[in-house]
């Protein structure tokens, strides 16, 4: 096939799919903030996305903060017992307590969104609330919406303590640092400028696990091929777009000059 119909047929996808994505943020969005708020479907959609992500987010920091500090130990010659506190509570709030929180909620919580979505398209259940005078998004998008932002700064805020547990673990345990000393240099090291940086950093993650998921599946077609695809392009392109975010937001709090 002519290699430039190729480019051109993917840049034409690629640009619609990006419009309509557009237009579905654009319709979401001012559903969070316009009355009414269905307030107990929020609160169910906390507790789907947030406890009960809480034992994948809190194993995932763990083992990832007992692994960075066993790697900072074994490549450190001399100051150890300084520097693995230091880089642990430095990695786990700005970078690795948000990421691998987001990361683990996006492939848990946007495939289960885009499931449950995309099952009521299949099934017309999405066209019977239109028929009944009910808005899907301020039904169905802005509770999904405003519970994953309000609940990812949350679980990464446990996160970033358990991720830095697990590396006083590891160091004290199976590195042979002092326990006081360790927990000194974490607390002596740490800055509110790095916790609130993740914490922001998790609110936008938020956002963007919700939205992939409500928009996969809320266009999803073909029964039940069409849910399956819609899941994965939900977890897909969240994670696609969680790691996007943070560099950009990495560079905004952090780059050259500040």
């Amino acid at each position: 096939m002519n290699p430039f119909a190729l480019v051109g047929r993917f840049t034409i996808v690629f640009l619609s799919e990006i419009g309509r994505l557009a237009e579905f943020a654009a319709a979401a969005v001012p559903s969070i903030f316009v009355p009414p708020i269905y307030l107990r479907l929020t609160g169910q959609q906390m507790m789907r996305i947030g406890y009960y992500s809480l034992p994948v987010v809190g194993l995932t920091a763990f083992f990832t903060g007992g692994a960075l500090a066993l790697q900072i130990a074994v490549g450190t010659t001399f100051g150890a017992e300084t520097l693995v506190p230091n880089v642990v509570v430095l990695g786990i709030t700005r970078e690795l307590g948000p990421v691998m929180a987001g990361l683990m909620v996006a492939g848990r919580v946007s495939a289960a969104i885009a499931a449950e979505l995309g099952t009521m398209r299949v099934t017309e259940q999405i066209d019977a609330l239109v028929t009944l005078s009910t808005n899907p998004f301020k039904y169905l998008v802005a509770p999904r919406i405003i519970a994953a932002v309000l609940t990812m700064p949350l679980l990464v805020a446990v996160a970033d303590v358990i991720g830095v547990m697990g590396g006083w673990v590891v160091g004290t345990q199976s590195l042979g640092f002092n326990s006081a000393v360790y927990i000194h240099n974490t607390l002596d090291y740490m800055k509110d400028s790095d916790v609130i940086s993740g914490l922001w950093k998790a609110a936008a993650f938020g956002f963007i696990i919700a939205l992939m998921g409500c928009y996969h599946g809320y266009y999803s077609r073909g029964g039940a091929q069409g849910v399956g695809s819609a899941t994965t392009n939900a977890v897909v392109s969240a994670a696609i777009l969680i790691l996007a975010t943070n560099y950009a937001m990495t560079s905004f709090f952090f780059g050259a000059g500040r």
